[in-house]
């Protein structure tokens, strides 16, 4: 008889304020990364603190990640709540006021709430490009590349 062990899915969600910039291409590098170690069954989500419901990735965003092979075209923006925390394994935010205010208003949640860069053992926040040049945009999605990189096999333990 085979044994197989499966391993159990997992929900991270990822936020950012408008949901249009840097969560999107958060969510489709992470999920990107996943694939490739074969946890496609993995989910990732994204959500922002002040988003506009069924907006679309900024056009920025969308450039950048189709230079990378990657489609966020379809992607629309939806604010974060307790539904959506509640389902999530674990929390990745941009910036420390995301964390701060996550924590504070969904107490019960806190404790998988985190920034994105302390999976790399840092403590910052990533910019927001939103209404800079391209080159802003192409700097944040590198950011978000290093760090998810970095920190994938955090990652991939706060999930489980």
């Amino acid at each position: 008889m085979v044994a197989f062990i499966l391993l159990p899915m997992a929900h991270i969600l990822i936020v950012c304020t408008a949901n249009i910039c840097r969560s999107p291409v958060a969510e489709a590098l992470l999920r990107d990364r996943l694939r490739q170690r074969g946890l496609d069954e993995w989910r990732v989500s994204s959500a922002g603190t002040w988003a506009q419901w069924d907006r679309g990735a900024s056009q920025f965003s969308i450039d950048v990640m189709g230079k990378a092979g990657l489609d966020i075209t379809g992607h629309r923006a939806r604010m974060v709540d307790a539904a959506l925390l509640a389902e999530a394994d674990l929390v990745l935010c941009m910036e420390k006021g995301h964390v701060e205010a996550l924590q504070i208003e969904f107490p019960t949640q806190a404790a998988k709430i985190h920034l994105l860069s302390a999976m790399t053992g840092a403590n910052y926040s990533v910019h927001d490009p939103y209404g800079e040049p391209l080159a802003s945009y192409q700097q944040m999605a590198a950011e978000l590349t290093d760090l998810i990189d970095a920190g994938l096999e955090r990652i991939i333990e706060l999930a489980r």
